[in-house]
C-alpha cells in the first residue's frame, strides 16, 4: 500500500498585491477559447474520428 501526504511541491506564497490584469490574462489562457483546456479537448475529440491508427496515436500522445 502507500501513504498519501497532502503536500505542495513548492511552498505557497502569499499574495502581497492585487493585479487584476494579470489574473485576467491567466484565466484567459486556461479557460478562454484559445486556452490550454480548449486545445486539449479539440485534440481529444479529433482523436476518435481519425481513420489512420498512427495519427490517432499521435493525437493521444499530445
Amino acid at each position: 500500500m502507500w501513504v498519501y501526504q497532502k503536500m505542495l511541491q513548492y511552498p505557497a506564497g502569499t499574495v502581497s498585491t492585487c493585479n487584476p490584469k494579470l489574473a485576467k490574462d491567466i484565466i484567459t489562457q486556461y479557460g478562454g477559447p484559445d486556452g490550454e483546456l480548449a486545445a486539449s479537448l479539440r485534440y481529444l475529440t479529433q482523436r476518435y474520428t481519425m481513420p489512420i491508427p498512427e495519427a490517432k496515436a499521435a493525437l493521444t500522445d499530445i
